[in-house]
C-alpha cells in the first residue's frame, strides 16, 4: 500500500534529549519558530492520531524509532542519520579523506587534514608487528634517531572509538609507542584485580561492555602532532594557551550542508609547551589538550566565541577569523561530499532527517585550519552558560533550515533567504528524496 501523505497541518513533536541543559533549549527554539497552532508536544508516538500523521522526533539515538522513520519517508523526521561512521570513527575518518583524495587530489582536504596513520593493536607486546605496513612512522622514527630533541616529529595517538580527549598521547619512538600501551595494560590489570570479587548480575551486560572497550583499545590512528599551535597573546585572557575551534554542523537531508557562524574557542587548561620542554608530555597533557570536558578546577574561562577572538594576532592578518571560517566551510563541504560519494556503505544520509555534528579544528601558528574530528551528538554543555545564546541560536537555525520546510510550513521567502547564521557548504542530489 502507498504511503499516504498527512491530511492534517499539525506537527507532532517528541522531544526527549535526555539533557538538562539542552532539553530547554530545543524547547524554547521550537516554540521560537513554529506556528503555535501547528506545534503539539508528545511524550510517545502512540499518541499521534494517525500513523501518517506529521512527525519529529529529536531524542538521543538510542532511543529514536527508526522503524517508524523508515515506514513514513514522508512524513516522519527525525534527528540522526542511521549510518554515519564514515565521518563520526577516527580510522573510518581518515579512511574517507584518502579515498576522496585519491580521486580529487586537488580538494583542500589535502592540505587541511594531517594524514593518518592506521593500525589494530591488542596488546603491547605485538606492536611489531602492528606497525609492519605503518611506514610513515617507521621512517619518522628512524629519522627522529639522528635529531636534536627540538626537531624531531612529534606524532599524537587517538583511539579510534574514543571520545573526550580519552585516550589521547603525545610520542616520537617506538619506545614511546610501546610504554603507553604497556601502561594501559597495566591499568587494565590492575582494574581487574579490583573487580575480580564482584558478582555479575548480567554476564550478557558484561560482554558487552568489554566489547566496547576492546573496539574502543583495538583501533588507533596516529597524527603528526601539530606544533606550534596558533597563540593568543597578552593581554587576552587566555593568552599563550592552545585552543580548538568547535563549529556545529547541521546536514540536512541527502544532503545538504550547513556551517554554523557562531562558533566556539576552547582553550587548554594550562599555557602550552611543545612535547619535548617535558620530561614527560603525557603527564603533562593540561597544555596539550583542549577538550574542556578533561579540565576540572581549571576549566573556568576556557571556552570564548571564536568571532569575539582578537583580530590582531601576532604573523597573520586582521581579517584572520573571515578567513578561518572560509575555509572551514570548503573543508566541511569536501569532507561530507567525500563521504556522501566515496563511502556510501558507512555514510547514507537520509531524506527525512537531520543531525548536528560537532567538528573540531585546529589553528597552525600560520592560521592553517586542520580538521581533527567529527563528533555525532555533540557536548552542548561545554558551551556554558554565559554563551548558551549561541546553542539557542543554533537549534532555532535547526527548526528554520531543516524542520519547517520538511513538514511543508517554510515561505518561500524563507527558502530561498541567504541566512546570516548558517553558511550553505555543500547542496548536492544523492538520488534518494
Amino acid at each position: 500500500m502507498a504511503e499516504q501523505k498527512s491530511s492534517t497541518g499539525k506537527v507532532h513533536a517528541i522531544i526527549d534529549y535526555e539533557d538538562r541543559y539542552v532539553q530547554p533549549l530545543i524547547l524554547a527554539a521550537l516554540k521560537a519558530r513554529m506556528p503555535a497552532d501547528v506545534l503539539v508536544l508528545m511524550q510517545s508516538i502512540s499518541e499521534a492520531p494517525a500513523s501518517n500523521a506529521k512527525l519529529l522526533q529529536w531524542k538521543q539515538y538510542e532511543s529514536l524509532d527508526l522503524d517508524h522513520v523508515m515506514e513514513n519517508s514522508q512524513t516522519s523526521l527525525m534527528n540522526s542519520y542511521i549510518i554515519r561512521k564514515a565521518l563520526i570513527r577516527k580510522h573510518y575518518l581518515s579512511t574517507t579523506v584518502s579515498h576522496w583524495l585519491s580521486k580529487n587530489p586537488e580538494s583542500c582536504l589535502s592540505k587541511n587534514v594531517k594524514p593518518s596513520v592506521e593500525f589494530e593493536l591488542d596488546f603491547a607486546e605485538f606492536l611489531d608487528d602492528a606497525l609492519v605496513e605503518a611506514f610513515e612512522l617507521r621512517e619518522s622514527f628512524e629519522k627522529n634517531e639522528e635529531l636534536e630533541e627540538s626537531e624531531k616529529q612529534w606524532w599524537i595517538l587517538k583511539p579510534g572509538m574514543s571520545d573526550r580527549g580519552q585516550g589521547i598521547r603525545l610520542f616520537n619512538s617506538e619506545e614511546d609507542l610501546t610504554a603507553i600501551f604497556e601502561s594501559w595494560e597495566e591499568d587494565s590489570d590492575d582494574e581487574d584485580a579490583e573487580h575480580s570479587g564482584d558478582e555479575r548480575q548480567n554476564d550478557d551486560e558484561e560482554d558487552e561492555g568489554n566489547g566496547v572497550m576492546t573496539s574502543q583499545l583495538r583501533h588507533f590512528i596516529a597524527q603528526p602532532y601539530i606544533h606550534p599551535p596558533m597563540l593568543i597573546p597578552a593581554p587576552f585572557a587566555s593568552a599563550d594557551r592552545k585552543f580548538h575551534i568547535r563549529t556545529y554542523i547541521l546536514a540536512v537531508g541527502a544532503l545538504k550542508v550547513f556551517v554554523y557562524k557562531p562558533m566556539l574557542a576552547l582553550f587548554a587548561g594550562k599555557i602550552y609547551t611543545a612535547p619535548w620542554e617535558s620530561e614527560d608530555p603525557n603527564e603533562e597533557l593540561a597544555s596539550h589538550l583542549t577538550n574542556t570536558c578533561m579540565q576540572t578546577g581549571e576549566r573556568e574561562g576556557s571556552v570564548h566565541a571564536f568571532w569575539s577572538l582578537p583580530d590582531d594576532v601576532p604573523g597573520l592578518p586582521s581579517q584572520w577569523k573571515q578567513s578561518t571560517f572560509d575555509q572551514i566551510c570548503r573543508i566541511t563541504g569536501d569532507m561530507f561530499e567525500g563521504a556522501a560519494r566515496g563511502m556510501m556503505v558507512h555514510f547514507q544520509p537520509l531524506p527525512n532527517a537531520f543531525e548536528l555534528f560537532g567538528v573540531d579544528f585546529m589553528l597552525d601558528a600560520e592560521g592553517t585550519p586542520y580538521l581533527l574530528e567529527i563528533n555525532a551528538f555533540p557536548d552542548f554543555a561545554q558551551t556554558g552558560d554565559e554563551l548558551n545564546s549561541i546553542v539557542q541560536g543554533l537549534f532555532e537555525e535547526v527548526v528554520d533550515v531543516a524542520i519547517k520546510p520538511f513538514f511543508g510550513l517554510a515561505t518561500q521567502e524563507e527558502q530561498t533567504l541567504e541566512r546570516e547564521r548558517m553558511a550553505l557548504a555543500l547542496d548536492i542530489n544523492l538520488g534518494r528524496n
